[in-house]
């Protein structure tokens, strides 16, 4: 069973972003049946909007962090809070908010900044990140030394954590989830762009569309069937991409 087994947000009459777009304009209710969500859209759709406002929630720093990371106020995301923060409920069972982690892959190089900061008055913090700066590894390396290292127990909000893993490296992230998962330790909330991530088993699929909100399987995705049509026949797509 999921700890956070619910994400509830009211109906706010109010026509600005970001309540309206079209995944809030009337609300939602979003029920965590998994111990992996995961979050599909196209940009703007809401995906990050709805994560940060669920990890402000959660108390985690939206640069990225654990709730650690926020308790140095010096350190705060300055200038910026999630306005769905306040709105937002949550359902728990049990509650297991101190721990897990908020990962924001375009903020990420303010985060190893950050870290970068803390190991100058201790360096010992670097060996929870794979021995030395996040700066001093390529991208990928420094995703994968953050999930390998900092995972293990409570929520974990990720936007687009692919974004600097070759295909080989995401299916070793897949392999680490499904052992946290599997262990009843760890849950996963995900907004992905992925069609490799999407396609982990026995998760839940939610779609920010213009129609809203909306759950569903992983065939019934657009990542889905444009990869799968494209790697089919990538010909066609070409002639009418450059006509």
């Amino acid at each position: 069973m999921p700890f956070l087994s619910k994400i509830s947000l009211p109906k706010v009459p109010l026509d600005h972003y970001p309540f309206s777009i079209p995944a809030f304009r009337d609300g939602l209710e979003i029920k965590l049946r998994s111990n992996v969500t995961l979050f599909v859209g196209e940009n703007g759709s809401g995906k990050s909007t709805l994560l940060e406002g669920l990890a402000e929630r959660c108390g985690f720093n939206l640069r990225g962090g654990n709730r650690n990371h926020n308790t140095n106020t010096g350190h705060k995301f300055d200038g910026y809070e999630s306005p769905l923060t306040k709105l937002i409920e949550l359902q728990w069972i049990p509650k297991v908010v101190s721990n897990g982690f908020f990962m924001r892959a375009e903020s990420f190089f303010n985060f190893a900044d950050y870290i970068d900061e803390l190991a100058k008055e201790d360096g010992r913090i670097l060996q929870a990140y794979g021995g030395k700066s996040l700066h001093e590894q390529s991208h990928g390396e420094s995703f994968f030394a953050l999930f390998a290292n900092q995972f293990d127990r409570g929520i974990y909000i990720l936007d687009e954590p692919e974004a600097a893993l070759s295909p080989n490296r995401l299916m070793t992230f897949m392999s680490l989830i499904h052992q946290l998962e599997m262990s009843g330790k760890a849950q996963f909330i995900i907004a992905t762009h992925s069609p490799m991530l999407l396609c982990y088993p026995n998760s839940t699929i939610f779609s920010f569309t213009d129609e809203g909100l909306k759950q569903v399987c992983y065939e019934e995705t657009e990542h889905y069937q444009l990869t799968r049509n494209f790697l089919e026949n990538p010909d066609n797509y070409f002639r009418h991409l450059f006509e």
